[in-house]
């Protein structure tokens, strides 16, 4: 996908396509969680005596796996707070915070959230778990709105990180746990386990403000809790390695959450570190990879490449000429089979360079444009 996202602070809604429920994609935007708690009190009598605790049969809890993996992952995974402005109801300006997660990945303060959780901040703030309980101001050093990936600077060093793993080789039925500051409840990380239900999903996310359509592909399915505040967080195996960037909890079901897969965000990383607030080169259309299942099911004339799902209005595609129904298969002279290759063309080229694009009409007739690229935002 190809798209942007404007700079107002949004709360986007996320539906799979096959089974239209809704998802939240999980930042919290409060800065507590409330809890009910009961007021009377039992009358004074007897202590009662309770059956003593059976001691623990087989390996204790040094050798469970998953306690393992979050003593070595959870000094990673940090809270991420940003200051916003929003409209109120009368039109008054009104300060706003969002609240959500992040995980650092190299010790000089290079961190990986999600897009959204940084989305609109005027002003981000990152805080380590305890007891370390350290704070830094952060900045986006790069930002893809349509993967909803984001990556984070702060000016510290030695600090806890988490490593990157190989989504490629993620078996369904792997366990793995998600770990987050769910509903942004004070203290560590919140911890849930389960295991990869489905690979490879597409996930649509509805952006209200523009009225476009991105879709999140090759997502990967958990049944591990994930949460409003979990948004950012790391998805790991029992290696401890990152195989995904925990991003939407259903609301309408239980145990069915998604993330982002690592290898996606690789190449969004490893832009942000070689050039950091470099600006990226923007097409302004949102795709989906075309296949042979999709091309049977929506009579399309071709069973490859990027399927153009919407348009940025005012962007470069669409002044080019490039129409919603549109099938991408070339660009600056690169072969596209699928969303991600369209992606990665993209992002070898710079704002203001003009290429050619191919693409095949709905009737099958084949077309090429000239479209002048232009900036991407980035977030604050």
């Amino acid at each position: 996908m190809t798209g942007s996202r404007s700079g107002r602070r949004l709360t986007p809604l996320i539906a799979t396509a096959a089974a239209g429920f809704l998802l939240f994609l999980g930042a919290c935007t409060n800065g507590h969680a409330s809890a009910t708690r009961t007021s009377g009190r039992p009358a004074a009598g007897p202590t009662p005596s309770l059956p003593a605790a059976n001691p623990l049969v087989g390996p204790d809890l040094q050798g469970d796996p998953i306690v393992s993996v979050v003593r070595r992952v959870a000094p990673a995974v940090v809270n991420v707070t940003s200051s916003t402005l929003s409209e109120g109801a009368f039109g008054q300006v009104q300060p706003g915070k969002g609240v959500g997660t992040g995980f650092v990945i190299r010790s000089d303060g290079i961190i990986v959230t999600n897009f959204h959780v940084v989305e609109g901040a005027l002003k981000l703030k990152v805080t380590l778990p305890p007891p370390d309980g350290r704070s830094f101001d952060a900045r986006v050093i790069n930002g893809d709105s349509d993967h909803d990936v984001a990556v984070l600077k702060v000016a510290a060093g030695g600090l806890p990180t988490v490593p990157l793993g190989d989504s490629s080789k993620v078996a369904l039925g792997e366990r793995v746990i998600a770990l987050g500051y769910a509903l942004a409840l004070p203290g560590g990380p919140t911890v849930t386990s389960g295991i990869i239900s489905s690979l490879a999903r597409t996930v649509q996310v509805q952006d209200p403000s523009e009225g476009l359509t991105r879709t999140l592909e090759d997502a990967l399915q958990t049944d591990a809790a994930i949460n409003p505040g979990n948004s950012g967080g790391p998805l790991v195996d029992l290696a401890g390695n990152v195989v995904g960037i925990n991003t939407a909890g259903n609301t309408g079901a239980e145990n069915i959450g998604f993330a982002i897969a690592i290898d996606a965000a690789k190449p969004i990383i490893q832009q942000g570190i070689a050039h950091p607030n470099s600006p990226a080169a923007y097409l302004g259309v949102s795709t989906q990879t075309v296949d042979a299942g999709f091309a049977a099911q929506f009579g399309l004339p071709v069973d490859h490449g990027a399927y153009v799902v919407g348009l940025a209005p005012g962007g470069p595609a669409e002044k080019a000429g490039i129409q919603t129904g549109d099938v991408i298969v070339s660009l600056g002279g690169t072969a596209i089979e699928t969303d991600d290759q369209l992606r990665e063309a993209i992002l070898r080229h710079k704002p203001g360079d003009q290429v050619t694009v191919t693409v095949v009409r709905s009737n099958g007739t084949r077309s090429t444009v000239t479209v002048t690229l232009d900036v991407r935002p980035v977030g604050p």
